[in-house]
């Protein structure tokens, strides 16, 4: 939960919105009048014109108004410095004028926009993640001194960039704070997220409404809010576009009428959103339909318990609805609003919305672990990114490299971990600074989410302020220092949080002492506004060799942590066997007694097949594995590695490992029990068994290399992947390295890609990985005499193979153009890049220079699609050798056939397939 805040509530119908006990009706798409106005010609970015034509803004936001619109959107959706800098207008000029006009027009409500910053956050861009909330944080002092209502984050495709908009926000304002993100027909951002990460994620943060817009319609839209309300700790809202965009007579125009909308948006009503509106193509007859439809409905109902939220006015608070016809009266009840708004904590009030489930969540940017309260169910948290007891780790962080923790992440995703443990505590280190870089670069390359692990609490704040998601914290305890430090960093970024149950006295011998300090740390955590579901307790484990009468005391503590706190809980198991023989055996037994005794996430290396085995095990006992499907699959038909001789023998009972590691099981056993149940494959060198490509005759010498290629590729690990290449030049040809192992590699990923395995971050990695391959043989080999027969995805000479870039004209976006343009040059084409608002005589002249045949455009307003069809065909007429390929946000199949484009890219992952075909059929 977020640091607590007084909020300022400008009025009771604003009161009763936040409480959860009306709805709000906001504005519809304003770029679709300023189109239809012949406005959006104007100025490049269209915010501008709220300084030269107020005029005309005010009677386009006045038509919402007397729609029955109770909210109006600012015109300042691209009004940040970044967009601003090559104008004579301020931030806050543009924003004191916007508010201005909406007030002007009537508005009852006014919410203060804020859209994208235009740029593509670090690691896939070059802005820093402090960058971008200080250019937040300026639009929304911004908006909050223009007199805005609420602050507005709307259409986030970056999760990482919608949390630096929503705490920027949080820490420099007191107004409520709505945030939405815009997501695609599969159910995700362009970066993977699901609406469930960014409700859990975004309302963890303080955000007193999140939700979505854009994109869809309001029926491809419905379902999506059913998986995000639940994840939500705050209202629901929903913008959806009027369907999507197609061309008529030249002019840009959406399939769903009023009517159509407002009947299909019950079913978003229905399923939890209380704050609605509409996006691209919603016009004031739209919200007129709509308000009929919120007219018609009871007011919606509040979580139990929710308190009232005080307002600025001392009448009764507003009905939870009103006709289009009451418009005139919604106005002069703004007018007459008080000059003076109070405050109130937010953090005293209970969740709004009724469909809140109370879970305890841990969650990257692509992947979201659950463990609802009520439900038996476990995680596996891997635990060997811990320099403990590692000699070749803790040698690795001294030297920087990354890569080694990157593979060992890799090894654990692919022993079925469910969450990452990340301690990089190494004395001399500078551990804020190398546990933000390993955090950075661990999720752009792993997608599972990061419990981070230190007790440093300057490193946990670094690391967890730009970590793309929810993090797990491990660790705060029972020490009153301690928990002043630690927890206040917790609430501010939202994380969840794990206790240990010792304090100034140390770790107690008893199950009560131990649950003592477990209710002291939940306790705390509330007066942070931290909630008991966010909370999980560690009873930590001794080693039953020194200390082992406390070994049923911890497990008699898990089981009352359950029963008296009903907060979730954590072992690290390893810890038990320390200084015993055969030390994966006693985890494993040690590790199935703590499942009966309640443990939740277990902290263990998952690479060891003993406790795969258990953990498998229990999942079938305690119904996770639902219908045993896994387990099925998984044990059906293998052989049992205790049947037979060489169980007992004495190597297994060599080489312990040391404290906080789980050895791996060792000697004739533990290497049956590898052979027999080692899913997904382990942590040892890549082998060509399990090489996730052909090894060719071309390489049949050297198999382990091309695994060993293949896997640096798939893990995205690039300073490793060179060096291989480099030795692998030695004997053999650069052409054949390209042709029989980066290209079916790129294929592969491209498969990951598809089915979900891999998202956008995973999927530069790995091209950014290949690229550095491409590099040594570049160096080292005639790329000229390569050229000529080059496969796919050779290093040509730009002038065959080169790809014109642009956004059209109109359009200032440009975020998807360059992740395309990134994934192109990573996969070997020369790119040029012409930027954004390009007209088509510069595009054909650019691609015609150049003797590009491949052009790619981008568009993402629907205002600009006609310039993009003008294009088109401009670059048939003059080029007719050219082929031009289409993406962007409200670009279609039907669309792109419709407008004359070659090939339509639903993403910047289908761009290489296409470059990679259109390039192959001319060789």
């Amino acid at each position: 939960m977020a640091t607590p805040r007084n909020l300022t509530v400008t009025s009771d119908h604003l009161a009763a919105v936040l409480e959860g006990r009306a709805y709000l009706l906001c504005d519809g798409g304003m770029g679709t009048l300023v189109q239809a106005a012949g406005l959006h010609t104007v100025h490049e970015v269209p915010d501008l014109l709220n300084l030269t034509h107020p005029q005309d803004i005010a009677a386009l936001q006045r038509r919402y108004v007397e729609a029955g619109a109770d909210c109006i959107t600012t015109n300042t959706f691209s009004a940040n410095r970044l967009k601003l800098k090559d104008t004579d207008a301020t931030v806050a000029q543009v924003y004191a004028a916007a508010a201005a006009i909406a007030r002007e027009a009537g508005a009852p409500l006014v919410a203060g926009d804020i859209g994208p910053t235009g740029a593509l956050l670090e690691p896939l861009g070059p802005l820093t993640f402090d960058e971008a909330y200080d250019i937040f944080a300026e639009q929304a002092r911004a908006a909050e001194a223009a007199g805005c209502d609420v602050v507005l984050i709307e259409t986030m495709a970056d999760l990482l960039e919608a949390k630096a908009a929503v705490l920027a926000a949080v820490e420099h304002t007191s107004l409520p704070v709505f945030a939405t993100m815009t997501f695609g027909e599969d159910g995700r951002t362009f970066l993977g997220t699901t609406p469930a990460i960014a409700a859990t994620t975004l309302s963890a943060l303080g955000a007193q409404v999140v939700g979505l817009n854009c994109s869809l319609g309001p029926v491809e839209l419905a379902p999506l809010v059913d998986q995000l309300a639940p994840a939500a700790r705050s209202l629901v809202m929903a913008q959806p576009n009027a369907g999507l965009p197609r061309l008529q007579d030249g002019e840009t125009v959406f399939d769903v009428g009023p009517e159509e909308f407002a009947q299909a948006m019950e079913a978003l009503l229905d399923a939890g959103a209380t704050v609605v509106g509409g996006c691209c193509g919603t016009t004031p007859e739209h919200i007129r339909a709509l308000r009929t439809v919120l007219d018609g409905r009871s007011a919606p109902s509040p979580a139990v318990g929710a308190p009232m939220a005080s307002s600025a006015s001392s009448e009764a608070p507003m009905a939870a609805s009103s006709s289009s016809a009451e418009a005139p009266a919604r106005e002069e009840a703004a007018a007459a609003a008080p000059t003076a708004p109070s405050s109130t904590p937010a953090s005293k009030r209970s969740v709004p919305n009724p469909r809140y489930e109370a879970v305890f969540a841990v969650a990257s940017a692509q992947r979201l672990v659950l463990l609802p309260q009520g439900q038996a169910a476990v995680a596996v948290i891997g635990e060997r990114i811990n320099p403990t007891g590692k000699k070749k780790l803790k040698a690795a962080l001294q030297a920087g490299d990354v890569d080694y923790l990157v593979a060992e992440a890799a090894a654990q995703q692919r022993a079925r971990a469910d969450i990452l443990d990340v301690n990089v505590g190494v004395p001399g280190l500078d551990e804020p600074a190398l546990l933000t870089q390993v955090v950075r670069t661990l999720q752009a390359t792993v997608p599972l989410p990061l419990q981070l692990d230190s007790s440093d609490p300057a490193a946990i704040e670094a690391a967890a302020r730009i970590y793309a998601g929810r993090p797990l914290v491990n660790s705060v305890n029972g020490k009153a220092a301690n928990l002043a430090a630690v927890l206040p960093v917790v609430a501010r970024y939202g994380c969840t949080v794990v206790g240990l149950t010792l304090d100034e006295n140390g770790i107690p011998p008893t199950a009560e002492e131990r649950l003592a300090i477990a209710r002291r740390i939940v306790e705390a955590a509330a007066n942070y506004g931290i909630p008991r579901e966010d909370v999980a307790i560690d009873c930590l484990v001794m080693a039953a060799a020194t200390n082992q009468a406390e070994v049923r005391e911890i497990l008699r503590a898990v089981t009352l942590v359950k029963q008296e706190l009903g907060v979730r809980t954590v072992l690290g198991v390893s810890n038990v066997s320390f200084g015993l023989p055969q030390r994966p055996l006693v985890n494993a037994t040690f590790l199935a007694a703590a499942f009966g005794a309640g443990l939740d996430m277990p902290i263990l290396n998952p690479l060891n097949a003993r406790y795969r085995d258990t953990v498998d095990t229990f999942r079938v006992l305690n119904g996770q594995d639902e219908g045993c499907r896994y387990f099925l699959d998984t044990y059906a038909g293998v052989a049992d590695p205790y049947d037979g001789p060489a169980s007992g023998t004495a190597e297994a009972s060599a080489g312990a490992a040391a404290p906080g590691e789980s050895a791996r099981a060792s000697g004739a056993a533990g290497a049956a029990t590898d052979t027999a149940f080692n899913r997904q494959g382990g942590a040892g060198a890549p082998s060509a068994a399990t090489c996730p490509i052909p090894v060719t005759a071309a390489f049949a010498d050297v198999p382990e290399s091309v695994a060993a290629l293949a896997a640096y590729a798939l893990e995205g690990r690039g300073a490793p992947l060179a060096e291989a290449t480099a030795q692998l030049l030695e004997t053999h040809d650069g052409l054949a390295i390209i042709n029989d192992i980066f290209v079916p590699v790129l294929d592969v990923v491209g498969l990951k890609y598809d089915d979900g395995t891999f998202f956008l971050p995973q999927l530069m990695a790995s091209a950014e990985a290949v690229k550095a391959g491409f590099d040594v043989i570049r160096a080292q080999q005639e790329v000229a005499d390569a050229a000529a027969t080059s496969p796919d995805h050779a290093a040509p000479s730009p002038s065959n193979r080169a790809i014109v870039v642009a956004t059209v004209e109109g359009d200032i976006h440009d975020i998807g153009k360059n992740i395309v343009k990134m994934l192109l040059e990573n996969y070997g084409f020369p790119v040029i890049d012409l930027g954004r608002d390009v007209t088509p005589q510069a595009i054909v002249d650019a691609a015609g220079e150049a003797g590009a045949r491949l052009i790619g455009l981008s568009a993402l307003m629907t205002t600009t699609v006609g310039a993009m069809e003008r294009t088109i065909q401009l670059v048939h007429q003059q080029l007719p050798q050219a082929a031009v390929m289409v993406g962007g946000a409200v670009i279609t199949q039907e669309f792109a056939d419709q407008i004359g484009a070659d090939f339509y890219a639903k993403d910047a992952a289908e761009s290489t397939r296409i470059a990679t075909q259109f390039f192959g059929e001319e060789a």
